[in-house]
């Protein structure tokens, strides 16, 4: 029978923290990556990597098939080099889709070959003492942005010499804070705070000695933000798969920032009624504050799963984000209560 069992809220907070400050962007996951596994390891959780850097953990149950998985994703949105420019700056693309009006002003890291440079992305007329009224009419796009090194670098060729080169990854900078009224806000909590939340319902399970009915396979996937996610990283035997992200706390929708969000669906369609029901009961059971959502432009590591041919059950439960994919913020109830459930699902008996 599932029971609650005691939360490190400390250690979910923390682990946040090092996340958050941890650059991820896809395609460069290599240090994120890392850092789960040392909790991993230190925790006693076996686990394997992907050949292209994903993790596959295992917290063991009495039954081994058919099982159960947990997955959140490691990589975040970001940007890269699409053009070295003759002025000295450079022109980007995003990495994941979001806009360049929260690109405006960010500082940044520039991932080059020969190591990191910071920088500003700024818009192509970020002067008001220069371009007056001009600073607010123009366009929103990427193509009006550019990367402002902080470096001695006037031309292309100066770029080129100081070892910059089309492709480059840029990390955004997160800017974390932790409010003492329990408020989180930072660039990135899509989904480093759902992979918190992951590894703090792991470490409840370990601390507490809690046997399990089944095993329960923890997934980090590293390209989510460009939509392949799970589509390569599951188990045979998995029968149902909960994914642990965002929802969006804004006018029109039913997410708050507190509690549990459970997705009813989302753009590629419904989740697994069954499987999603069953979280509502447990969420019902044990007094966790919970709410439903419907998401029409969104997509998680269920749909990559689906898409990609696995026959299984998916769910979606949800921390409330405001602003997501911009200047986010969360609330640590949600966190504690996201763990609350995950610990008493993963107690839950399973359904063949």
């Amino acid at each position: 029978m599932a029971v609650p069992l005691p939360i490190d809220m400390g250690y979910v907070t923390d682990i946040l923290y090092r996340l958050l400050t941890t650059p991820s962007p896809t395609g460069y996951t290599a240090d994120v990556v890392r850092l789960c596994c040392a909790e991993l390891e230190r925790m006693g959780i076996p686990y394997e990597l992907t050949r292209r850097g994903a993790i596959r953990a295992d917290l063991k149950g009495v039954r081994s098939t058919p099982d159960r998985a947990l997955v959140a994703h490691v990589d975040t949105l970001g940007a890269q080099v699409k053009m070295l420019k003759d002025n000295g700056r450079m022109e980007l693309v995003p990495i994941g889709h979001w806009s360049s009006r929260f690109a405006e002003g960010a500082r940044c890291t520039v991932l080059t070959d020969r190591g990191p440079w910071r920088g500003t992305i700024l818009p192509l007329k970020a002067s008001g003492h220069t371009f007056n009224k001009e600073v607010d009419s123009q366009p929103v796009t990427w193509q009006q942005v550019e990367l402002r090194v902080d470096a001695p670098v006037a031309n292309r060729r100066d770029l080129e010499e100081r070892g910059f080169n089309i492709g480059d990854i840029v990390s955004i900078d997160p800017q974390p804070e932790f409010l003492e009224n329990g408020y989180i806000v930072s660039r990135h909590l899509d989904d480093k705070a759902g992979v918190a939340v992951m590894l703090g319902a792991a470490k409840a399970v370990v601390d507490a000695g809690a046997a399990l009915p089944v095993d329960c396979h923890l997934l980090f996937t590293i390209s989510e933000e460009v939509g392949s996610g799970a589509s390569s990283i599951l188990h045979q035997d998995v029968a149902e798969m909960v994914t642990i992200d965002n929802g969006t706390t804004a006018p029109g929708q039913n997410s708050s920032e507190y509690g549990v969000t459970i997705a009813m669906a989302d753009s590629t369609g419904p989740f697994d009624m069954a499987l999603t029901h069953s979280l509502i009961a447990l969420c019902q059971a044990q007094n966790i504050p919970h709410q439903r959502d419907v998401f029409r432009y969104y997509r998680c590591d269920s749909a990559s799963a689906i898409e990609a041919g696995n026959d299984i059950r998916t769910a979606l439960v949800c921390f409330g984000i405001d602003a997501s994919h911009g200047y986010e913020r969360i609330h640590a109830d949600a966190l504690e209560s996201l763990v609350r459930l995950l610990v008493l699902y993963l107690q839950s008996p399973p359904r063949d």
